[in-house]
């Protein structure tokens, strides 16, 4: 719930999930507004609650926001997932039955400016071209070493590109929508020769939903100490998008809502310019270890995701 971008978003996603459990009649949904920074309150949440599953979706996300405001993310991704870390450490005191399976969100960004793609699980990936991708870095090999000690089942998910209805202001098809309705240009970068491996926000839901519910095996090693019960695992389309190609979607897809007229002059609102700071030419997701493993795979196109987003945007803010 922090100011990072626009809290209204936040508000209108926490709006929807508590709505979901009225209509439902769905009970267990507690929303507690904290800073996961704060270990005291963290620590004292799990002493109230016992949690058996554990996901951590908090993080400061963005790769140039992390540029100018490094020290956000040392807070968040950093001190907070050792916080996350410790609590989770600490649930199997006195012989309690523990966490059962931390599940924590990584990024494709790890992977850097690696040449080989599609990107995969076992790619070394140690240099990452921004502080965010070192940080999600940080939190497998954090997440490695409790596996390792204190025999914690976790999973990290390395997402791609994720987009879709209420969605983040500072991605691209969002940032762009915003300054095409201003009559803004929008700028390309790497003179639209990038590409990205988008994946639509249901299914990252439905990909975390299946991984939280099957954690790693706990093992005992030869050595008679534990093999750590610990997986990676990327979520992505496997289907990289050229940006210029996303452009032109999205605007159809914007047209068709409703949220920029038939006539829209798309050229005259277009600038193709060089590669920015921290970013890389193209995201791409090998995934074959997800679908042997939970036999799943994301599928929902590009229009289809991009028109979802379009006909939100128009209800959320026209």
């Amino acid at each position: 719930m922090c100011d990072y971008y626009d809290v209204a978003i936040k508000n209108y996603r926490l709006k929807q999930i508590q709505s979901q459990k009225e209509e439902k009649k769905r009970s267990g949904f507690i929303f507690i507004k904290e800073n996961i920074s704060n270990k005291v309150v963290l620590d004292n949440i799990f002493k109230d609650y016992f949690p058996d599953i554990v996901v951590n979706l908090a993080a400061q996300a963005g790769v140039r926001y992390s540029i100018t405001n490094p020290d956000a993310y040392i807070e968040s991704n950093l001190i907070g997932f050792y916080n996350i870390l410790e609590a989770c450490r600490h649930s199997y005191d006195h012989g309690a039955k523990g966490v059962e399976h931390l599940v924590y969100a990584s990024s494709s960004s790890v992977y850097g400016s690696n040449k080989k793609v599609p990107y995969s699980t076992e790619d070394k990936v140690d240099n990452p071209v921004s502080l965010y991708a070192a940080t999600k870095k940080s939190n497998e090999l954090m997440a490695h070493a409790y596996s390792k000690l204190y025999n914690i089942p976790s999973t990290g998910l390395r997402f791609f590109t994720v987009y879709g209805p209420a969605g983040r202001p500072d991605m691209a098809y969002f940032n762009f929508t915003n300054k095409l309705r201003k009559g803004e240009k929008i700028q390309i970068f790497n003179y639209g020769n990038c590409k990205r491996d988008f994946t639509y926000v249901d299914d990252i839901v439905e990909g975390i939903i299946k991984v939280m519910q099957s954690p790693p095996e706990k093992k005992m090693g030869d050595d008679g100490l534990p093999i750590p019960p610990y997986k990676l695992y990327n979520i992505g389309n496997h289907h990289p998008e050229n940006l210029l190609d996303f452009v032109d979607i999205l605007q159809q897809e914007l047209i068709r809502a409703g949220v920029l007229p038939k006539d829209y002059d798309f050229e005259a609102h277009k600038e193709l310019v060089p590669m920015q700071p921290g970013d890389v030419p193209v995201t791409y997701a090998d995934t074959a270890d997800l679908e042997r493993d939970f036999g799943f795979k994301p599928s929902t196109s590009l229009r289809e995701g991009l028109g979802k987003f379009a006909e939100w945007y128009k209800e959320f803010y026209l």
